[in-house]
């Protein structure tokens, strides 16, 4: 994930939120009428809220603004980098497989079952728990020696760099993973290989030195006051909350291309 951080657009309440993790057409109208309720819910509670979600923006500037009011960071780079700089709220429980609530993990794609010597990889980003430091850990438990990296800047290039045979493994985010099954057809000819063990899901945020207690009800009840179909469409079963030392207790994961000493 790119480290410059120009300011991000908001509206004009001078204040941004987004949500661009799990964004994608199929799911855009759906996340949007969740973020009218959550909006609604921060307002009830005296925190002014932006009209529309901030898009096509640096998640950096995003994650780093003053006037943030609400965003969807990963978890390697809550806590390498922006730990000390935010409010932790709580992250979405999508009830994936074999993952406690609020928990998502990352699933090794392939082409095939069988691996050839010195597997090339496919990277979405450095500071990406499901697409690095996941895969990082896949590669040290099962004794795996990887060859050379393919930086690719998301999720479904990283899938795709598989299919097309540019990579011969990738690491998805669960999430991201089911919604391209279900919404990307050139997607379902990659092999899932594994998953790896689970960690926190993705961390809501805000500006730092907030009481996180109004934000954590504004979206839980908004996920309750959610439409059905809504909540179908983005997976989304609940929120849970959480505190930093679930995201600090991880490991760093060594920078992509350094060999393990």
């Amino acid at each position: 994930m790119p480290a410059a951080a120009s300011r991000p657009g908001g509206d004009s309440r001078g204040v941004i939120a987004a949500l661009p993790m799990y964004d994608r057409p199929e799911t855009r109208a759906a996340t949007n009428r969740f973020w009218g309720l959550i909006r609604d819910r921060l307002d009830a509670r005296g925190i002014p809220a932006p009209v529309h979600l901030t898009r096509a923006c640096n998640p950096w500037a995003v994650w780093q603004a003053p006037d943030l009011v609400l965003a969807q960071t990963c978890g390697l780079p809550y806590r390498a980098r922006l730990r000390d700089s935010v409010t932790l709220i709580g992250t979405a429980d999508f009830g994936l497989p074999d993952c406690a609530p609020g928990d998502y993990n990352s699933v090794i794609l392939g082409r095939t079952q069988t691996l050839p010597a010195m597997p090339v990889l496919a990277l979405n980003e450095a500071l990406s728990q499901s697409g690095w430091a996941a895969l990082d850990r896949f590669c040290h438990d099962t004794g795996l020696t990887h060859g050379d990296i393919v930086m690719t800047g998301a999720h479904r290039a990283s899938v795709r760099a598989v299919i097309e045979g540019r990579a011969d493994l990738a690491a998805c985010d669960a999430q991201t993973w089911w919604l391209m099954q279900r919404h990307d057809d050139w997607a379902r000819v990659a092999v899932e290989i594994a998953r790896t063990p689970p960690t926190p899901g993705l961390p809501f945020i805000t500006r730092a030195g907030q009481d996180p207690a109004p934000w954590l009800a504004a979206l839980a009840g908004a996920c309750a006051a959610l439409d059905p179909e809504d909540r179908a469409t983005l997976n989304l079963r609940g929120i849970v909350e959480r505190t930093p030392a679930d995201y600090t207790a991880l490991p760093i994961p060594r920078a992509p291309g350094k060999r393990p000493g």
